[in-house]
């Protein structure tokens, strides 16, 4: 979804933020060939919106929400919100090649006549686009990639965070991670022992299903309200002893690039 013009550029607005590219003709004393640089097609906006809702001052409302469940109850938890949790290389690549090869049949089959020594540089170039296009979309990388693809890199990610983060190294075994990668529109949740023991396993499992859900149209205010019906939970079966002392920090890690 893009729109090629040759006139001058259009002044930002203050809620968007445009990529541009360049297509081109240009004509030689050989005939014609086609151009592509960096200054001329115009992108809408392509990453999601709802990675601008994660600000500071979604961080804040966080470690709020994260502080008052912890005076309730003996969990340790940590909020991560991520932006995406794989390269998706594979992706840009993919989309790359699509542009190329599009651009290529144009060429081919065009009735206009191309430089046949500008071909290579043209196709070189649309796929460097293409691939560079795809890697600021998320909904380019999603579409291009499968569902168990992405659910898979959003549950890797997870794991590594609960070790990384020293979630799983807590006194008491009651550490709780809470993963949202918004490209996958994934949402994790990895318990310690002690949460899953302290919580009967049907509860804990609604708990899970509602708190997941978030993650198909992620928004701040309805995570901190998911999260506090957690704390809730929490709370009945996993009270505050007073001998645990805080081990993880209270601030969400907020990575959206």
């Amino acid at each position: 979804m893009f729109e090629t013009f040759f006139a001058p550029r259009h002044r930002d607005t203050e809620n968007r933020r445009h990529t541009e590219s360049c297509l081109a003709f240009a004509v030689s004393s050989n005939g014609p060939f086609l151009c592509v640089s960096v200054a001329c097609v115009r992108l809408p906006l392509l990453q999601v919106m709802s990675r601008k809702k994660f600000d500071q001052t979604a961080s804040k409302a966080l470690a709020k929400a994260v502080r008052d469940i912890e005076k309730c109850t003996d969990a340790e938890l940590v909020i991560v919100v991520r932006g995406r949790s794989g390269s998706y290389r594979h992706a840009d690549y993919l989309f790359g090649a699509l542009v190329a090869f599009v651009g290529l049949l144009f060429v081919l089959f065009s009735p206009l006549n191309f430089h046949v020594f500008w071909i290579p540089f043209d196709v070189l170039a649309l796929f460097v686009a293409g691939a560079f296009i795809s890697s600021r979309g998320d909904w380019i990388r999603r579409f291009l990639t499968t569902k168990k693809f992405r659910a898979q890199a959003a549950r890797t990610g997870a794991a590594a965070m609960f070790y990384e983060a020293g979630i799983a190294n807590t006194l008491a075994e009651n550490g709780l991670l809470i993963y949202l990668s918004l490209l996958e529109r994934r949402l994790e949740v990895f318990a310690d022992r002690g949460v899953l023991k302290a919580v009967p396993p049907l509860k804990w499992n609604n708990a899970v299903y509602e708190l997941k859900k978030i993650a198909r149209q992620p928004d701040p205010e309805t995570l901190v309200k998911a999260l506090r019906d957690v704390g809730n939970l929490l709370a009945e079966h996993l009270p505050p002893t007073g001998e645990n002392p805080n081990e993880l920090a209270d601030g969400p890690r907020i990575e959206l690039k």
